[in-house]
């Protein structure tokens, strides 16, 4: 498995596990366990998820399919804004591990910026951080300008990454925000990173797949783990998925293919609002 440094050293695996719109019909949804099983079985032992998603249902989800494996497993869950007060993160984060059916989350972010300062959710972050509520903190969804805010607070450096939509066709973070994390060590975490499949029929991005005998999602996953400190999510609910997006781990794009994804999906000429799905 490919991994990435966190800013403190520790390595994570650079592609993991996705699980916005799961959790959402109630139940167990035994085939989505499944499935999270499954890819923690193919070495993709990040786990993302977060309290918005199924109102709290993907992190039960989450909790079942690490069920017995808690250790082997790098969870990461989110906060919503209107939750990240100092008092607020705590009280969240507690709803968080009873549902996640664990005494910690590796990885606790504010999925993102609200009305509440950067200031007050850091401190709180660093309190869970200092209780062993957590054991990195990180953020969703901030722009340059918001990180600069962030960087500028108390404790603030503890920042630990940026999670962020970034696929194939969203590729706006490369003009400024990618360069500045770059130079502090935070990756990058692409949540979306197959545009919910909406990429997939493009011409040259099928060309490519075809003269490989892959998939285009899995071409459009290799792309993105090439990128240097780039964690990818992708979410998947089927088996046949899972395998196939830890395929796109064995797939190294040549120079002329990676070419022709630029033609076809150009790099930013110029600084865009950061996208958001």
């Amino acid at each position: 498995m490919k991994t990435v440094p966190l800013p403190g050293g520790e390595r994570v695996p650079a592609l993991g596990l996705g699980t916005w719109m799961m959790g959402e019909a109630g139940g167990r949804e035994p085939e989505a366990v499944k499935a999270l099983q499954r890819g923690l079985d193919l070495g993709m032992t990040l786990i993302d998820t977060a309290e918005m998603y199924g109102d709290g249902g993907a992190e039960e989800l989450v909790g079942e399919a690490i069920k017995g494996r808690r250790d082997a497993v790098f969870v990461v869950s989110k906060v919503l804004p209107e939750n990240a007060s100092r008092a607020g993160v705590a009280v969240a984060c507690e709803r968080s591990l009873k549902r996640l059916a664990t005494d910690r989350i590796d990885l606790y972010l504010l999925h993102w910026k609200g009305s509440v300062p950067l200031r007050e959710t850091v401190a709180g972050f660093a309190a869970l951080e200092r209780a062993g509520k957590i054991r990195y903190w990180g953020v969703s969804n901030l722009d340059l300008d918001a990180m600069e805010e962030l960087w500028a607070t108390p404790e603030g450096g503890g920042c630990a990454v940026n999670q962020v939509l970034y696929n194939l066709s969203r590729r706006g973070i490369e003009w400024d925000l990618m360069p500045a994390l770059a130079a502090r060590g935070v990756p990058i975490m692409a949540y979306s990173p197959l545009e919910q499949g909406r990429l997939l029929a493009n011409r040259a991005l099928l060309r490519i797949a075809a003269a490989r005998g892959a998939t285009p999602a899995r071409i459009a996953l290799a792309w993105l783990l090439q990128r240097r400190n780039v964690i990818v999510i992708p979410k998947a609910a089927a088996l046949a998925h899972v395998d196939d997006n830890r395929a796109a781990l064995d797939l190294a794009l040549t120079p002329a293919e990676l070419a022709a994804l630029d033609r076809a999906f150009p790099p930013p000429r110029r600084k865009t609002p950061l996208a958001m799905l």
